[in-house]
């Protein structure tokens, strides 16, 4: 079957921070987790924009929890654009972060048939919209099952992903911590430079100050990418915009071919277990 953006839909959840998708691409869908303060649930990108949420988190005495989307959730999206698409390729937060793949996956079955096919990004935010930006591509110029295939499989091998956080307390209070526990017992000013790699937050290093921190996505940047047009690249940020001004600039100084295809606020979701500061950027070199 030949695959195209007329007969082909992409859904990706509310964590891939891409909260406009539907209206730059009208065959996507994103579906919201919800973030809860106390006994308030909110729809993440729908009833709480990425704004609203890091202000309330600023006078709010209670951290917000969250909790995936329902099966349900998924279906409802699902029929609906089983009514126009054939296929429906759905991208999501890495499965070992979040219960939100195999809520995807209950309805998928529920749909029935092999309409929808689900993809574990084992990433999240930006890495996980940009993996659905990839696949736009190839359905805009007509792909495969088998090309999709393999661009999935190269992207878990090759793309790159590095943040830091102000605190690893919203990391280790939402059990999100993985490996970087090690990290837990940090001393002041120390800054955590993490990465997702098999949907697990993993330590990549300690230095220390906000400036040793830029200096790690410069050396990344330099040692690990190519100044090519292929290279894409993603940056991310959880109320911390002058921050990601300085590695738009750096990635703009540094690697001039590139393409930043997207420079996003953390929604609430994502925004609640990194906290306010956090700040990251993902690579990933697709020619397509």
């Amino acid at each position: 079957m030949n695959l195209t953006a007329e007969n082909t839909a992409i859904v990706v959840d509310s964590t891939a921070d891409f909260p406009d998708a539907q209206e730059r691409f009208p065959n996507w869908r994103v579906v919201p987790l919800y973030v809860n303060f106390g006994t308030e649930s909110y729809k993440d990108g729908v009833d709480l924009t990425a704004r609203e949420f890091y202000e309330r988190l600023r006078t709010s005495s209670e951290l917000p929890t969250t909790s995936q989307p329902t099966p349900g959730d998924f279906l409802a999206v699902y029929e609906e654009l089983a009514a126009s698409y054939e296929r429906i390729l759905s991208v999501h937060l890495a499965s070992n972060l979040s219960g939100t793949f195999q809520s995807a996956n209950t309805a998928a079955e529920q749909l029935g048939g092999d309409r929808v096919r689900t993809i574990d990004s084992e990433s999240a935010s930006v890495a996980a919209s940009m993996l659905g930006l990839a696949i736009q591509r190839r359905l805009e110029r007509g792909t495969t099952d088998e090309e999709i295939d393999e661009l999935v499989q190269r992207y878990l091998r090759e793309h790159g992903l590095l943040f830091t956080v102000d605190t690893l307390e919203f990391l280790a209070r939402g059990g999100r911590i993985g490996r970087a526990k090690a990290f837990a017992g940090q001393l002041m000013n120390v800054k955590p430079i993490l990465s997702i790699r098999g949907g697990e937050v993993v330590p990549v290093k300690r230095v220390r100050g906000n400036k040793k921190a830029f200096q790690e996505f410069v050396d990344a940047l330099d040692t690990q990418t190519r100044d090519e047009p292929g290279l894409r690249v993603g940056i991310a940020h959880a109320d911390a915009p002058e921050r990601m001004a300085q590695l738009e600039k750096m990635v703009r100084d540094r690697r001039p071919q590139a393409a930043i295809e997207m420079e996003t606020s953390l929604g609430a979701v994502i925004g609640a277990h990194a906290g306010p500061g956090t700040i990251g950027f993902f690579w990933f070199m697709d020619d397509a």
